[in-house]
């Protein structure tokens, strides 16, 4: 491991770190320039541990020990002060280090789907920190996957990564196509699409759980606008929770949460 230590945040070899709070900078670069960041010692470990790859580490003194532990490779390790690493990422970085790591290639629908009884398929979700709460209950509650759509918020945008707690490396994932070769990749996959929406005749989530196909695929939708058009048309059946208190719904985190539990394999 080659440790260094840099005082000036406005360093070209911090360039990766700067500016993490603006999302949509980060929204571009991210993904084009093959990156994402980790944040904390037990994420960057995860991450690590599901084969992915440190570009370099930015840590703090103080943490640099439990880095040390992880970064076996020769991967630059940058030392900054508490002061210069809120200076450079706009954020005080309480968890003490980030690493900036290549974005592993999506492996193709068929591959992630293949033998899972239970997938989990987010249409539109955008705020970061609801994808990285359905992951983790996709993981505490077995679910064997989860499928994106092309406009969801990315699984591993730092935000999502931490509220995940890393689980985002442990679940299966990838992006979906369009609803029009999507529908047809998951039915011939042998799954009956459940859209988890409010919507005249919907069957409640109990009902449908007592006859659990064999292979389900839980569609949840956009935060305020709930499920689209073509999604609901792509449906085999539309699901919903039962409410009481004259609430009409759960967040779309602990909506997953609710029915990945009802769904769970038994």
């Amino acid at each position: 491991m080659r440790a260094t230590k840099i005082t000036d945040p406005a360093d070209d070899r911090l360039a990766d770190y700067r500016d993490l709070t603006d999302v949509a900078l980060r929204r571009v670069l991210e993904p084009e320039g093959g990156l994402y960041i980790a944040e904390s010692a037990k994420v960057i470990a995860r991450a690590i541990a599901a084969g992915h790859r440190p570009r370099s580490v930015l840590v703090q003194e103080k943490w640099l020990a439990d880095i040390e532990e992880l970064v076996t490779d020769p991967v630059p390790v940058y030392v900054v002060t508490p002061d210069i690493a809120e200076a450079l990422t706009g954020y005080a970085v309480h968890r003490g280090a980030l690493a900036a790591m290549h974005r592993p290639v999506l492996p193709a629908v068929a591959e992630v789907v293949a033998g899972a009884r239970l997938v989990v398929v987010l249409e539109d979700i955008v705020d970061h920190t609801n994808v990285g709460a359905i992951f983790r209950a996709a993981a505490g509650l077995g679910a064997d996957a989860v499928l994106v759509s092309p406009r969801c918020a990315d699984p591993l945008y730092r935000r999502s990564v931490r509220v995940s707690m890393g689980t985002v490396f442990q679940v299966p994932w990838t992006r979906l196509p369009e609803w029009s070769e999507a529908r047809g990749a998951l039915h011939d996959a042998g799954f009956e699409l459940a859209a988890l929406a409010l919507a005249d005749g919907a069957v409640p989530l109990d009902a449908f759980s007592a006859r659990r196909p064999e292979r389900v695929a839980l569609i949840l939708g956009a935060e305020g606008d709930g499920l689209s058009r073509k999604a609901l048309e792509a449906a085999d059946t539309v699901v919903t929770v039962p409410m009481a208190g004259g609430v009409d719904s759960l967040n779309v985190a602990a909506a997953s949460a609710v029915a990945l539990w009802e769904l769970r394999a038994r």
